[in-house]
């Protein structure tokens, strides 16, 4: 009998990060490899998955964006207006369902990570967002991924400014003072002159940082109802953000609405080094086989 195999593709701003899994989801290969420009980032691709292409049951593909996941639309599988350059309107889906017969799923990298922490938590209801780089967010209602004509965009929500923090401009090249335009890890350097990584604990950017996420949090409380939110990427890498963005929450709540115990409820990732995106995309896949 054909030995049935998953295939994760994270297509992300800097990196792929592309695995090989089992029926059971056990991993059985994986590769890294730095997004350069397409034709070339789409090769590794197209080459890492060829040795699999006969056991392969069914593909999910996670990527950055904005992507078109709307099934009847002639860009469905292309990356659109990212700001990353060169990526703009490219297609990503076509090359892969030229070379593989199997089904395809495609949404994005932060939907694939929810679908995971869902997974792993075993809870109906989530909210996840990724900080770092970018910032997005992907929600699961009642176990499914919530979308609408397209994905979500929460890392492009409006905020209200810290009061130290007033004169940033922000650096989304779209809309300037976002939430990835005010809190992720290029909003550090733009004020600073120095990556994250080489800021001490104790500055006062962290708390403005910790402000912002927290109001992402309050909206994400107050708009899905969750019962968990999960709070990824490299900013979320300082061991002391998850208390300051505590803090800050349980501030701007204001006890309006109960929640889970606070310590249960703003979480870091069940799983290390944003494996959730790769178990998510092996149970999206694992979908795509179950519906034939």
């Amino acid at each position: 009998m054909k030995e049935k195999m998953l295939a994760s593709v994270e297509a992300g701003g800097t990196k792929f990060v592309c695995a090989i899994g089992d029926e059971k989801k056990n991993i059985v290969k994986t590769i890294q490899f730095p997004t350069e420009d397409p034709e070339s980032t789409i090769k590794n691709l197209l080459d890492f998955l060829h040795p699999y292409k006969n056991k392969l049951e069914a593909i999910s593909v996670a990527s950055f964006g904005p992507i078109d996941i709307k099934l009847d639309s002639d860009t469905y599988g292309y990356i659109t207006s990212t700001p990353k350059r060169h990526w703009e309107n490219i297609d990503l889906i076509g090359p892969l369902s030229d070379a593989f017969s199997c089904p395809i799923f495609f949404t994005t990298d932060v939907n694939a990570s929810a679908y995971g922490e869902m997974q792993a938590r075993d809870k109906d209801n989530l909210v996840y967002y990724t900080i770092g780089t970018g910032i997005g967010g992907g929600v699961i209602i009642n176990r499914k991924l919530l979308s609408g004509i397209g994905h979500l965009e929460l890392g492009h929500n409006y905020l209200a400014k810290h009061p130290e923090d007033v004169n940033f401009s922000g650096v989304c090249p779209y809309h300037g003072a976002c939430l990835e335009g005010l809190a992720s890890g290029p909003s550090i350097e733009k004020r600073l002159g120095t990556k994250g990584e080489n800021v001490s604990s104790d500055h006062p950017i962290w708390d403005i940082q910790a402000y912002y996420i927290a109001q992402a949090t309050i909206q994400a409380t107050l708009s899905y109802r969750p019962e968990v939110i999960v709070l990824g990427g490299g900013v979320m890498g300082q061991e002391h953000m998850l208390m300051r963005i505590k803090k800050h929450f349980e501030c701007l709540l204001n006890g309006y609405v109960q929640i889970p115990k606070i310590d249960e409820y703003l979480v870091t990732p069940y799983y290390d080094n944003n494996m959730s995106a790769t178990y998510g995309n092996f149970s999206l896949a694992q979908s795509l086989i179950s519906e034939q």
